[in-house]
C-alpha cells in the first residue's frame, strides 16, 4: 500500500471545501440551541462511515436503483442551493421537525449536512482520480477536524459572537450557492449528452 501525500492533501482540501464544516458552525450553533447537546463523536463517526461506506459502494447503489452519479450530483446541488438560501435570507425553508440530541446529531448533522450529496459525489469524482487508500485517509483526517469543530463549536461562538456568527453565515451561504450553482452546471450537461 503507497500513500501519496500529494494525493492525500489534495483530496483532504477538496472535501473540506466541499464538507465546509467551519461554513457550517452557525447551522450547528442553531441546531446545539433547539436540541441542547451535540454528540460530537456519533456524528463524526457515523458521517466518517458514511463517506467510506460511499466512497466503495457508491457507484453500485446508484445504478442498482438506476439513478446515474450526474443525476445524483444535480439532486444535491438543488439540497445544497435551498440549504444556502435558508443561510443567505435567514429564512426557515424546510419544516422543523422534533430533534433531540440522538437524531439531531444523525440528521441533518451526519447526513446530509456533513456526509452530504456534495460530498458523497466529491468521492465519486476522486475515486476517479486518486487511489483509494489516499481518499480514506482523507477522509478520515475531515473526520478529525469534523469533530475537533463540533467540540468547539460553543467556544467558537463566544470567541466570534453573535454579530460574527451571522456574518460567516451569509458569507458561507453565498459560497456554498456558489458550490450548488457549479455543481448544477457542470453536471446537468452530462445529462443531456
Amino acid at each position: 500500500m503507497q500513500l501519496n501525500f500529494k494525493e492525500i492533501f489534495t483530496a483532504f482540501m477538496v472535501l473540506f471545501a466541499v464538507i465546509d464544516i467551519v461554513g457550517n458552525i452557525p447551522i450547528i450553533i442553531d441546531l446545539r440551541k433547539k436540541v441542547g447537546h451535540i454528540q460530537s463523536e456519533k456524528a463524526s463517526l457515523i458521517a466518517g462511515v458514511i463517506m467510506i461506506l460511499f466512497l466503495f459502494l457508491g457507484k453500485s447503489i446508484l445504478s442498482l436503483i438506476g439513478v446515474d452519479v450526474n443525476s445524483f450530483a444535480v439532486a444535491g446541488a438543488f439540497v445544497i442551493f435551498f440549504i444556502a438560501l435558508e443561510m443567505i435570507l435567514g429564512i426557515t425553508l424546510y419544516k422543523d421537525e422534533e430533534h433531540n440530541a440522538l437524531t439531531a446529531s444523525v440528521f441533518p448533522l451526519a447526513f446530509p449536512l456533513i456526509a452530504g450529496p456534495g460530498s458523497l459525489t466529491t468521492l465519486l469524482s476522486l475515486r476517479a482520480e486518486f487511489h483509494i487508500q489516499n481518499i480514506i485517509v482523507a477522509v478520515i483526517a475531515n473526520v478529525l477536524v469534523i469533530y475537533i469543530v463540533l467540540k468547539t463549536s460553543a467556544k467558537i461562538e463566544r470567541v466570534i459572537g453573535g454579530n460574527g456568527i451571522q456574518i460567516i453565515r451569509k458569507v458561507f451561504g453565498v459560497i456554498l450557492l456558489a458550490i450548488a450553482v457549479k455543481l448544477f452546471a457542470h453536471n446537468i450537461k452530462a445529462l443531456f449528452i
